[in-house]
Formats: C-alpha cells, structure tokens, sequence
C-alpha cells in the first residue's frame, strides 16, 4: 500500500493507488466527453464544460490537499495498529518468543518471561534455558515442529515455525539475504490436561478372567469335606489379591472366577508380576498335587463388553501356551508373565472324541484335502501328517501332504511311501505344486505348527478358507488366524500323539499298516527324546496302540540312525560347547555338507543336556541364509520364554527360533544378554 521512493518520501500502491487514479481517469472521459458535445451543440458543450471546470477543480483539491493528509492518517494507522500487534503479544496469555534462524532470543513476550525467569535483554540461545530443545529440532522448511517437554514440573507443547522474511519495501539495511528467516515458537501448558489424561487413564475399566487349571485332577480322591477348606482358600488368596485394587471379584463357576478392576490397580499387578500366579502353588492339598492358575487380563477397548471380549481371548491364549501364567492383553499388545512350570498332562477322552468326530464331520463335507506341516519338517510333521493323511483316505478322500523339502530323518520314513505301489504318485506335493493345484474350497489342515510364517508354504493360508489346526507347542500371539478349528494341546508330547489318539475314535479305531505306526511312533519318540521327557499317561497309551498296529520299535530306531558325518559333527558340537552362567550350555553346530544340519543341531543340543549342571542347552545352526537355535531343557528352565524373547517359541523344554541377516555371532551376543536380562528379572 505503502512504498519508499529512494528514501525521500511516500508513494502509494496497490489499491489505494487505484482509488485516486480512477478520478483523474474519469475526469478525462469527461473531457473527451465535453468535445463531443461541442460538436453537436455549442449551447450544450459549454455548459458541459462549466461542469468539467468545477470537477476539475475538486479533483485537484483532493489531489493535492487532501491526497497527503490521507496518507498521512493511513500511515499514523499503520504505526498504531502495529504498536496494538506489538502490545497484544506482549500481553498474550501464550509464551511466546522471536528467534533467529540459530536459536538465539531476540524477543519474549511477558509470559514467556514469566515461565523462563529471563529479561527483556536476555538475548542467549533458546537451547541454554530449555534443555530438551536442541538446534536439530529447528525447522528446515515452512513447517511446524512439536515436541512436548517438561519444565520447572510443568508439562509444555513447544511449538517452533519457520518463518521466511518476504518485504514488500526495499532490502533492509539490518536484515540481509534474500533467505533471511526468523523462528517463531509457542509454549502450550499441558499439565493439567495430561493429569486428566492420566486419571481417565488410570479410572480406565480392566477385566480379569482367573481359570484353576487343574481342577478336576487337582481334586480328585480329597473327600468332600476337605475339598470344601481348599476351596475356599482358593477364594480367599483370590479375593485377597485384587481387594487393594477395590476390585470386583464373583465367582462364575466352580473353577473360574471374573475380577473387574481400574488400570492403576493393573500397574501395581504388573510391577509386582502377578504373585499370586506363586501363591496359589503353596495350597497343599494333601494330595502332592499342585494348583496352578490362568489369568486372562482383557484392557485398552472403549466399552466395558469389549475389554471382557479381550481378556477371553488372553485366556485362550493363556491356556493355548499351557496355563500357569498371566497373558496381558491391551488391545494388539499382549504380555506374558509366568508360565515357568510344566503343565500336567490332562487325559481328557471326551475332547479328544469331540475333535475327532468334528474332524470327520468336516471330511464327510468336503472332497479335497491338503496337509501341511512347517519348514524343514522333523518326524513329528511328518508322522502326524501321515495320520491325517490315513484318515481322509479311509473316508475315500482326495488328500495330499505337503512337503518342500525332504530333510535327512524324514527321507527315510517318506522313501517307503513313494517306493510302495499301494500309494497314489501324487500322495506329496511340494509347495510348488500346492500352489499350481489348490482351490478356496480346499481344507487345509496344519499339523505341528501354529505360527503362519514357518508353516512349509504360508501362502495357503491366504488362497484356503477351511483351515483346521493340531499342534502340541505353546500358543504364540500370533497363531494362524480365521480357522474352522484350532486343537493346540501343549500337555500333549507330540502332534504325532494327538493325531493317534483322534485315529482310535475314527470309526471305532482305524487299522494301521506297520509304515505308517513307524512313522506316528518316531514322531513320538523324537519329541520324546526316547520317552524320556514330556511322556505322561497318554504317551504311552498311544504308543501301546501304535505298537498293536505294527510299529517296530527296532526298525524305528535303525531308521531313525545317522551317518557317521552328522554323529562326528553332533559330537563336535557338543565337545566345543560354552557353558556360560555354569549352567546354559551355548555351542555351534557346523553342519557343512550336511542334508538337514537343522535336525544334527537339535540332536546336539539334546545331548548336551546329558552333562550334569546343564539346565538348558542353545546350539546355533546356519543353514542357508538363516540362523537357527536349537533350545532344550529338562524341567529347570523354560526355554519357551527364551526362545519368544527371540521372536521363536515352542515347548518348555523344546523350542527354537530363526534369524535372518544376523551373524552367528551377533546372535550369540543376543541369546547371552537375553538370559541376563531374564535372570536379573527372574523370569527363568
């Protein structure tokens, strides 16, 4: 509007400038006006012209008197309103401070003054008073930049822009560059309003579902009596545990119990890693029996049926890994806390019976069956595949198992299918040829794996809509999802077993050729270690059933030998083994030249565990472009928690875990600082 002219005086522009050119341009449409009168009439031009006199004469006093006393107003206007600007951010409520492009104060309104404890003529750099603030945070562009800080126990919002200096007068002679720019940055006190944030936070609705898990087993042959004192000493440590909280707890059932509770009673749980999970083993029934719990933790949903929705997908989750332990559920976050001890084997006939026959039900609906255990598949895949396979066929199914590689314990067992003429060709399919062959309307069913990504070919699961699961490991937080249905039993040693036990109640008990008992009962063996651990009841049943339908314990063991490269590399393995802490045995197996090192590693890692003093054994396996531990234990240290740490899982005292662009080494470093990590948090 404004514009100096070589420094001598005021010019206007723009729109102002407009308004006072518009007269003098009428003023000569006036005049061209006037001529072309006098053409037509002189009388009339010249009355015309008398007007045109008399205009001439106003614009001219406007022009020159009363143009400048305009401008003069304007500009005196322009001061005021800009010392109104001036005073209205000195007294802005807002901190609120002008800074050069390298941070250095060059103004702060009263607030911000008030919050600093600084003059008017402290001119340092902003990142001397806040500490939080460094000069990498300035806005390289015309953008905002927020953080969020604390200062003197207040919590602020900082707000920091950039600001380009475009004039529309001349260069300044202070100001100079033609990127010159200055930083403008807000103070917004969040204190109060994160304490809100906090306390609704805190107020926030918390449910708990609290399962016995051994009820029925726990109890048995205690007189009525007695079990009514247990009972109740159950209900009291119960009750006992979440009262500080002011929780709700009511009992559901005989077993079960529903707590409700505020989340900042969840965080004192937390920080105290659910003791009562310890507790409630004290109760000594007379029995030798030990009571163990599974508390399922449902939070972060916006309604109260949501928050109880979750927490009865935690309790899935806690009974799915085994019970005896919390699982935290806060939306997708979830949390595990205990899980330390080996759950006891249920034998429960009637679930057996009820997955087996929804099996069956499912096969009589459908016509084409694919069986797909995980990658690089052990006996156990294998066998418990065989089992589903023998199932479909006796119905007269069409069904495939699916195999992308043969490793060196499998080879054996698999020879004597494809070699027998009593088997179809396409009995195996490679991932490959899955892929080439499948259809929506094909069942998928998993064995031995409950975890999509090390499932032999993932890319089934997205192309099936029936999927059916068994496997015996512990649950993770992210099992293969949308399934028809899922039988994960981690009491079970093996899927091999759950496979053989549903076979006795397929019509009344399905006879078994001796190739396929041998493979069902390797499949046991090996999860076993030879019977020795994870064999309860069950195991044994199945393995006595599997005997009376031809499995041979010696043929078994001969095909289940190595050769004499993988025992001397097993055994190298084990000779350069580190036992660290003086009690996890940690070492490499160099499977070079090998068929499956994978499988010489597990073998390794079961022998070290024949050393007195070893709780746990880890041997690390390269094999490809992956790096593979090997976890077992005997009931001391649960390996499952390890291994999870490491983004694996598995059993307690069988689990695993993979890596990818890691080096041997880095992976060791990180199985050593996890074990410290856990032991100083007593998590082993």
């Amino acid at each position: 509007m404004f514009k100096k002219k070589n420094g001598a005086g005021i010019r206007t522009t723009g729109a102002l400038q407009s308004f006072f050119i518009w007269p003098l341009l009428a003023g000569l449409m006036m005049v061209v006006l006037n001529v072309t009168i006098y053409f037509i009439s002189v009388p009339a031009g010249t009355v015309m012209s008398a007007f045109v006199a008399v205009y001439a004469i106003i614009l001219a006093l406007m022009w020159f008197y009363y143009k400048p006393s305009i401008v003069r107003q304007m500009v005196n206007f322009a001061e005021d309103y800009a010392q109104v600007q001036h005073r209205l951010m000195e007294e802005l409520a807002t901190p609120y401070a002008l800074l050069d492009d390298s941070g250095r104060i060059m103004w702060m309104n009263k607030a911000m003054r008030q919050v600093t404890g600084r003059e008017k003529d402290f001119h340092k750099s902003i990142t001397t008073v806040f500490k939080d603030i460094s000069r990498e945070m300035f806005p390289k562009s015309e953008q905002t930049c927020v953080r969020h800080i604390t200062y003197n126990e207040h919590d602020y919002q900082i707000e920091i822009n950039k600001v380009s200096i475009d004039f529309s007068i001349d260069k300044s002679e202070i100001l100079d560059g033609e990127d010159a720019a200055l930083l403008s940055m807000y103070m917004f006190d969040e204190t109060q309003i994160n304490r809100y944030r906090k306390q609704i936070h805190d107020e926030g609705f918390v449910a708990g579902l609290i399962y016995i898990d051994n009820y029925d087993e726990a109890f048995e042959g205690i007189e009525d009596a007695r079990c009514s004192l247990f009972l109740g000493l159950i209900d009291k440590r119960v009750n006992k545990y979440f009262s500080p909280g002011a929780a709700i707890v009511r009992k559901l059932e005989k077993d079960k119990y529903l707590a409700v509770f505020t989340y900042s009673y969840l965080e004192k749980l937390i920080a105290d890693k659910f003791s009562i999970l310890n507790d409630i083993k004290s109760i000594n029934i007379g029995n030798e029996k030990t009571i163990t719990l599974s508390i399922g933790i449902g939070t972060g949903a916006a309604d109260y049926s949501k928050n109880f929705e979750i927490a009865r997908a935690a309790m899935d989750l806690a009974l799915g890994r085994g019970g005896d332990q919390t699982v935290l559920k806060e939306g997708d976050k979830v949390t595990y806390f205990g899980g330390k001890s080996q759950l006891a084997e249920k034998n429960d006939r009637v679930k057996i019976r009820v997955k087996a026959q929804a099996l069956m039900r499912v096969m009589e609906n459908n016509d084409e069956f694919f069986i797909m255990g995980h990658k690089l598949p052990d006996i156990d895949s294998f066998g418990s595949a065989i089992g589903i396979y023998l199932m479909a066929r006796k119905m007269k199914k069409n069904a495939h198992i699916v195999i992308s590689e043969v490793t060196a314990t499998v080879e054996p067992f698999m020879t004597r299918f494809t070699s027998n003429d009593d088997y179809p060709e396409d009995m195996f399919y490679t991932g490959q040829d899955a892929l080439e062959r499948v259809s929506p309307s094909t069942v998928l069913i998993v064995v031995d794996v409950n975890r999509p990504q090390i499932t032999d070919c993932p890319e089934l699961l997205n192309i099936c809509r029936t999927k059916i699961v068994f496997d015996h490991h512990r649950q993770t937080s992210d099992p293969i999802a949308d399934t028809f249905m899922s039988y994960v039993d981690s009491s079970a040693s093996s899927a091999s077993e759950m496979v053989a036990e549903m076979l006795t109640y397929v019509n009344e008990g399905t006879k078994l050729r001796g190739i396929e008992a041998d493979a069902l009962y390797a499949g046991i063996v090996i999860d076993t270690d030879g019977f020795n651990s994870k064999s309860g009841p069950r195991t044994f049943e199945v393995a006595a059933y599997l005997r009376r339908n031809g499995a041979d314990v010696s043929r078994v063991r001969k095909l289940l030998r190595n050769d004499m490269n993988e025992y001397k590399a097993v055994a190298a393995a084990v000779s350069r083994a580190e036992v660290y802490r003086d009690s996890y045995a940690i070492s490499v197996f160099e499977g070079d030249g090998l068929k499956s090192p994978t499988i010489g590693g597990a073998q390794a890692a079961n022998e070290l565990l024949d050393i007195r003093g070893i709780k746990a054994s880890f041997v690390i396996t390269k094999y490809e472009d992956k790096i593979y531990i090997s976890a077992r234990s005997i009931d001391e240290v649960n390996v499952q928690l390890i291994m999870e740490k490491l983004g694996g899982g598995g059993h307690m005292t069988v689990a695993g875990a993979q890596f990818k662009d890691k080096t041997i080494n880095n992976v060791i470093l990180e199985l050593k600082e996890t074990i410290d990590e856990m032991i100083v948090n007593d998590e082993l």
